[in-house]
């Protein structure tokens, strides 16, 4: 998923002469500002960021804590704080008249017309279309008394709706300020059910009818995907939107629906809340917070339980370790859906603490997708900010194609430049005035302010870890899911490394336990095995899925997360492997595939990768989304007239060129021989969700890539015989 793009880069900066500074770096540093990355890794060796608590047992290593919590494991953050609801209130009472949130207004729809050339039938023709624009406003905020004034309101609004406690609303819509609504589900102690909008009609109507939704919160564009599976929601009774809906759409959703009592626009429910204004109804720490629907790989989505007390404690782990680091003045980023843990609990982490969230949108994060104004990002200058690996993917690539494409000078002073700020963090030296040279216009694409960047939800590889952390901020990384509240690792600034995800969260304890088969086990050294976390941020289960629950949590609470992990010298973790996703080759050799689809991600012809191992083949070969502009470069460059895409991608002058990019990157990352990939197949085509290629999180859907590309997997490997 592309999700930023660069437009304009220090170029002209680079351009300039080298600064004699650089070649007399001891007596420069003696002025120079230190950067804000505490990357000396070698100092951050030296001390234990966890402790082992129990002696290890069979098949199994010892449990080990954080080393700021070494004899319990935190539950709360504050005194009184035991709900999501209780995490506002604490806000209104110490942090008031702060801002609590941002949003921008859609001021109008600019229209394009743009010229693209088009390839039919080999022939290069050249066409007109329409393109659509947002220009929005500059950001308008809500302290956090308004907050907790509009939270009451649609609280009230759903209570006179007829909505009593425990009764279900589903969040069905894409990240924005009214989002904020589901705080006013707790004042009236019901339940939010999340699921990602890129679902389609299958998973949203499964979310809705396991959970029997008495509500669902959704975007006036979503209406129409709401109208088909609604006549089997019998429990649906309430529909809330944002945005502006078409009088039509909302009319047929009355009539073919007639069981549906309200179909309201968000404003009108603050209204009648305003005017029917009634006693909020506290839940309690053992009451379901959140039913959030991971988008599983295989399937129908499961709905993971998270009750107040689970995500209270995650927050008062998180907060144990970074609240040190964080101001009154640092603000975050909100674009990520909410059904995301990492963003849900983020997002309530942020209000804890009494910093100012953003709310962003995918569309109109940067200044590609707006005209008239700044993206989302630059122009409201986050501090603070989360991301998948794909974002970041996408922010390294960019920054790069616009060196590549500069002269070999300018070039070269990026690379020196590089080298150089990697050499002074490592070492702990101050690294400002590289940034005043090179790397500040980089910085000001992501608003020039970005201070750290928590990067979550998948791997990201050590290259995009070290590329981003030099040019933009440190990328610190997290570990968890969803069933653990989202973090249950976390990288705090002091423990920084590359490839690592830091040292247990104080509200859980970690244990490795041994997989055998694979090699894995507690007693290597280092000590390896399958991570398994117990704590209270750790769910009770999946809703109305014992057989599930059954199977990933044991009696005495231990959530098995089905990861490989590996204890570091310092007490952190790493995340070495998927205990689903090893495939032992013919030569006996284990090989991880995500592990290796995150290092030749970083390729720069790559926009999306599957690996695929067969247990009777000695190598792995690959599936390849390539990047389209970089594959018509390479044509370019090798002299090739075609111009057909899908014919590009069938020329073996491009696969080679392609392979041999992938080989060398895969020898820049010391991948061993038996990861070294043998052969690939370039699809034209994107993979989407919609085609049930990807999950919803844009995770890849392995089984049915593998089955929908079963020639093309079996030609490679029949070649590996030859």
């Amino acid at each position: 998923m592309s999700v930023i793009s660069f437009a304009t880069m220090p170029i002209a900066v680079l351009n300039r002469k080298k600064s004699s500074k650089v070649q007399r770096l001891p007596s420069f540093f003696k002025d120079a500002s230190s950067d804000s990355l505490p990357t000396n890794q070698t100092a951050a060796k030296m001390k234990s960021y966890s402790v082992e608590v129990t002696s290890a047992g069979l098949n199994e290593g010892p449990v080990r804590r954080s080393i700021l919590s070494p004899d319990h494991v935190v539950n709360n953050p504050a005194e009184g704080v035991a709900t999501l609801y209780d995490v506002l209130q604490h806000s209104v009472k110490h942090y008031g008249d702060r801002n609590c949130f941002g949003f921008r207004k859609l001021e109008r729809m600019v229209e394009e017309e743009k010229k693209i050339k088009k390839v039919v039938d080999g022939v290069e023709k050249e066409e007109i279309k329409k393109w659509k624009y947002f220009q929005l406003s500059g950001y308008y905020y809500y302290s956090y008394i308004q907050a907790s004034k509009m939270a009451h309101e649609i609280g009230a609004g759903l209570k006179k709706f007829g909505m009593q406690p425990g009764d279900k609303l589903e969040l069905f819509a894409s990240t924005r300020s009214s989002l904020y609504s589901y705080p006013g589900c707790f004042t009236q102690s019901m339940t939010v059910v999340t699921a990602y909008d890129t679902l389609g009609e299958e998973g949203l109507l499964h979310s809705m009818h396991e959970t029997e939704v008495t509500a669902i919160f959704t975007n006036a564009d979503l209406l129409p995907t709401l109208g088909k599976v609604a006549s089997q929601c019998h429990h649906l009774r309430h529909v809330i939107y944002s945005g502006e809906a078409k009088p039509d759409v909302v009319n047929k959703l009355r009539e073919e629906h007639p069981h549906i009592v309200n179909i309201v626009h968000f404003d009108e429910l603050r209204t009648v809340g305003r005017e029917n204004p009634t006693e909020p109804i506290h839940p309690k720490g053992e009451d379901i917070c959140c039913i959030m629907y991971t988008s599983g790989s295989t399937g129908n989505p499961k709905g993971v339980i998270l009750l107040h007390s689970n995500l209270v404690a995650a927050i008062a782990g998180v907060n144990r370790m970074l609240e040190k680091y964080v101001t009154k003045d640092d603000t975050i980023m909100a674009y990520l859906p909410l059904a995301h843990v990492l963003e849900f609990l983020v997002e309530n982490l942020a209000i804890f603490w009494g910093v100012t969230l953003g709310y962003g949108s995918v569309r109109t994060l940067t200044d590609a997708s707006v005209r008239n104004c700044q993206g989302d990002i630059r122009e409201f200058r986050p501090t603070l900010m989360t991301g998948v690996p794909a974002v970041w993917e996408s922010i390294r690539k960019g920054v790069l194609a616009k060196v590549h494409a500069s002269s070999p000078t300018v070039q070269k002073v990026f690379q020196t430049a590089f080298q150089t700020k990697s050499w002074c963090l490592e070492k702990g030296l101050p690294t400002g005035w590289l940034d005043s040279l090179v790397f500040n216009k980089i910085k000001e694409q992501v608003g020039g302010r970005l201070r750290y960047a928590l990067s979550g939800g998948a791997p990201i590889s050590p290259e995009t870890q070290q590329f981003l952390s030099v040019t933009v901020a440190p990328i610190l990384q997290g570990y968890g899911m969803t069933e653990s509240c989202g973090m249950c690792a976390l990288m705090a600034p002091e423990q920084f490394a590359y490839g690592r995800v830091g040292a247990p969260v104080p509200c859980v304890e970690i244990k490795l336990v041994d997989v055998p088969d694979a090699g894995y086990r507690a007693s290597n050294t280092p000590s390896q095995g399958e991570v398994w976390m117990r704590g209270g941020s750790i769910t009770p289960g999946y809703f109305k899925r014992d057989d599930i629950t059954a199977e990933t949590l044991t009696e005495d609470g231990w959530l098995q997360t089905g990861d490989i992990g590996e204890w570091n010298e310092n007490g952190t973790l790493s995340i070495i492997d998927r205990k689903k996703n090893l495939v032992k080759l013919s030569n006996g050799e284990y090989i991880a595939l995500e592990k290796l689809e995150s290092v030749y991600k970083t390729c720069l012809f790559v926009s999306n990768i599957c690996v695929y191992g067969d247990s009777f083949q000695p190598k792995p070969v690959a599936l390849v989304v390539p990047v389209e502009s970089k594959i018509r470069k390479l044509a370019e460059e090798k002299g090739l007239e075609e111009k057909d895409f899908e014919k590009l991608c069938q020329n073996e002058v491009i696969i080679k060129g392609v392979m041999e990019s992938l080989i060398a990157q895969a020898k820049k990352s010391g991948l061993k021989p038996a990861e070294v990939l043998c052969d690939v197949y370039l699809t034209h085509e994107e993979w989407t969700s919609e085609q049930g290629l990807l999950t919803a999180a844009q995770k890849l859907k392995r089984k049915d890539i593998n089955q929908k590309f079963k020639k093309e997997l079996d030609a490679m490997n029949a070649r590996q015989l030859h």
